[in-house]
């Protein structure tokens, strides 16, 4: 008999989505407990006692935990559909045989290490700020780029939903009216390195995610996607406080 999780636990389990996405879920009323509507987020349910559906759509928790590299391609949305028509994250997995959702945001226009799981624990600390997991990014701007906003960055700007933490901030070049700076940050806002930039009136022309935590992109070719290793998995998890775990292997 299993032990009672919390229901956004159980869903963040079967592959839904992150806790904080599962937590919408359920205030929206699209859960039900053993044919019940569900809209409590304290609900508890035991896994193999009690029916868990998301709009009638019976879920139970895999066997399989996957975790997914993707080199996300510019102007994809990170989102499971778009009313616009615009091409997805899912839709270049679409030959992936199990049911995964992506940690964290890339906005549309960003390119680069994008993950997805099933394993909602590890989806929401690699996300969360609390665990403070490293995003290092590599950003084409109009240019030059003043040392006082170097300077500024690895203080802390504010914006608009406050300050920022510290950024490690270096700039790799400078030439022909645009700078390429190597910027990592320990938050994920959205559209956090565009806004920060903006303050001091620069565009970015190109961004791109080549590192989250210990995770590096490496050789992966734009638009493909890669099964982690065991060893890759088990580094996120330590990365965020988790000792154990492993995952299947392979390639695309």
């Amino acid at each position: 008999m299993g032990e009672p999780l919390r229901l956004n636990r159980f869903l963040a389990a079967a592959g839904v989505a992150s806790r904080r996405r599962c937590d919408d879920l359920i205030l929206r009323g699209r859960v039900t407990v053993n044919g019940t509507r569900v809209d409590q987020l304290g609900t508890r349910v035991t896994p193999d006692q009690d029916v868990v559906a998301l709009d009638g759509r019976t879920l139970s928790i895999p066997h399989d935990q996957w975790m997914l590299l993707l080199n996300k391609p510019r102007d994809v949305l990170v989102a499971a559909s778009d009313a616009r028509g615009r091409s997805t994250v899912m839709d270049l997995l679409a030959d992936f045989p199990g049911r995964v959702f992506p940690v964290g945001r890339l906005d549309y226009r960003s390119e680069g290490l994008l993950l997805f799981t099933n394993d909602g624990d590890l989806a929401y600390r690699l996300a969360h700020p609390r665990f403070k997991v490293s995003k290092l990014y590599h950003v084409h701007v109009d240019g030059p780029v003043a040392s006082a906003v170097v300077e500024a960055f690895r203080r802390g700007v504010i914006l608009d939903d406050g300050p920022t933490l510290p950024a490690r901030v270096r700039q790799l070049s400078s030439k022909r009216g645009r700078a390429v700076l190597e910027i990592e940050l320990k938050e994920g806002r959205k559209r956090q390195i565009r806004r920060m930039l903006a303050l001091f009136g620069h565009e970015v022309i190109r961004l791109r995610r080549i590192r989250l935590g210990p995770l590096e992109i490496g050789s992966l070719n734009v638009g493909k996607w890669r099964e982690l290793d065991s060893d890759e998995v088990s580094a996120l998890r330590a990365a965020v406080g988790i000792v154990d775990g492993g995952a299947k292997g392979g390639s695309h």
